[in-house]
């Protein structure tokens, strides 16, 4: 049998198990469901009045419920033995482009790998992008920083200027009056400094990610169709559910 027929029918069978052993579980804590009793009645005269038995009846026996513990057991311990001396040995190479990235490698750490690469391409798509309404360029002096093209400002200052409303004349004095009016005093320039990741550097980490964890796919598969030796783990339960 191949490692994923095991693997299909490993998730079916816990469920099965578990769910009987939670069950048991359950019902073993409950005295009420583990004790009975039989009560017959026993006339002191033959003519007397006569009474039905009463009884209650057990509705669990420890002995039947180990030994049913014992062989549902021992049906999960044998097949999660298979599948975990199979991961040992079954290995499959990570091949990207024509090229061996990493050669035989155990399919418990191509899981590993599968759930690492995910979250590191979750981790990719949250950095934050360069604004692309500005043109970055790489900072020489700071590596991982980029520059924006310098933006050029004037800087203003109110200043008040007197003007003149109507002049002088030979019956009446001139009428000014002080107005205020913004005057240039100099310029600003700025340059942007940000640390974010330029879009086409996150568009190839992306497709390197996503080639990477395809290639990681595609090697536990192929690993997951190698034939696999039984194990069988029952001396171990045989061991502790000796006495029954």
């Amino acid at each position: 049998m191949r490692l994923n027929q095991f693997l299909a029918i490993e998730s079916d069978l816990k469920k099965r198990v578990f769910a009987e052993l939670t069950e048991l579980d359950k019902a073993c804590r409950k005295p009420d469901l583990l004790n009975g009793f039989v009560a017959t009645y026993e006339a002191l005269a033959e003519d007397g009045e006569h009474f039905p038995t009463e009884q209650k009846r057990v509705q669990y026996n420890a002995r039947e419920v180990l030994q049913t513990i014992h062989k549902s057991l021992g049906e999960l311990f044998n097949i999660e033995a298979t599948k975990d001396f199979a991961n040992c040995e079954v290995k499959a190479d990570v091949v990207v482009d024509g090229q061996t990235l990493m050669a035989q490698v155990p399919t418990t750490f191509l899981l590993f790998l599968e759930k690492q690469l995910k979250d590191i391409g979750t981790m990719v798509e949250r950095i934050v992008e360069l604004d692309p309404a500005e043109d970055w360029r790489s900072d020489e002096n700071d590596k991982g920083m980029h520059v924006s093209a310098p933006s050029k400002r004037h800087r203003t200052k109110k200043i008040q200027k007197g003007i003149v409303l109507y002049p002088a004349t030979e019956e009446h004095p001139a009428q000014a009056q002080l107005i205020t009016e913004d005057q240039i005093v100099g310029y600003v320039t700025t340059v942007k400094r940000s640390g974010a990741i330029p879009r086409e550097i996150k568009r190839t980490l992306q497709r390197r990610i996503e080639k990477l964890s395809n290639a990681v796919k595609c090697a536990r598969e192929e690993a997951n169709t190698r034939d696999v030796v039984r194990q069988d783990a029952s001396a171990m339960l045989d061991y502790v559910f000796a006495e029954l």
